[in-house]
């Protein structure tokens, strides 16, 4: 497949998937359920640094287990946008969150310049990523821009990537081009599944 083909494919499949996620009958119970699948991980109890995205539109919704995160003492990360990358930010309140960048709730301006409160990929021990869609070996498929596959190559091997999506957003195959970072879990509201681990032993 051509450079050409692929990127029509992705779009094509992008347009799909989205489509999906918006027609998503019940959304908030759907992400209580994937929220509970993960928070049961001993990969995230073990995890004392966990970065989350904030949900925006239909995305699933991690706010919930989120803010647990912080009342349990977990360090908690977020992205924020910049020009070429995702910064990260360690977040103490939700009240320290305001829409950014295409309207995504961020850590507010003025707080992305206290150098004690921003964190580095290196850092993270969990990372919950979301996605336009995914399919069964942990091949993600985002909104074309990279910012998550800047990001994920910079983070340990011993790192756990673990995508969340709708069960509605599984397809049976995603293509994939050299710059993608597979997962290694992607958990839906009805199954958990095991991705092409990045190192050896990952397999949880």
């Amino acid at each position: 497949m051509g450079p050409s083909e692929l990127v029509r494919l992705k779009q094509r499949l992008r347009r799909e998937a989205l489509a999906r996620r918006d027609r998503h009958p019940d959304r908030d119970a759907a992400s209580r359920t994937i929220c509970a699948k993960l928070a049961a991980l001993p990969q995230y109890s073990a995890a004392k640094v966990v970065m989350f995205y904030v949900h925006f539109r239909s995305e699933v919704q991690t706010g919930a287990l989120l803010a647990e995160s912080l009342r349990s003492g977990k360090q908690v990360v977020v992205p924020y946008c910049q020009p070429d990358r995702l910064g990260l930010f360690r977040l103490r309140d939700l009240e320290e969150l305001a829409p950014g960048t295409l309207g995504i709730p961020e850590p507010k301006p003025a707080l992305r310049g206290l150098r004690h409160r921003l964190a580095t990929p290196a850092e993270l021990d969990l990372i919950v990523v979301p996605g336009v869609a995914f399919d069964r070996r942990g091949t993600r498929l985002g909104h074309g821009r990279g910012y998550y596959d800047k990001l994920l190559a910079q983070v340990r091997p011993d790192a756990l990537l673990a995508g969340v999506a709708f069960q509605c957003q599984i397809f049976p195959e995603i293509p994939t081009a050299p710059h993608d970072v597979p997962m290694d879990l992607v958990i839906t509201e009805r199954a958990i599944y095991h991705g092409q681990c990045r190192s050896a032993g990952r397999a949880p």
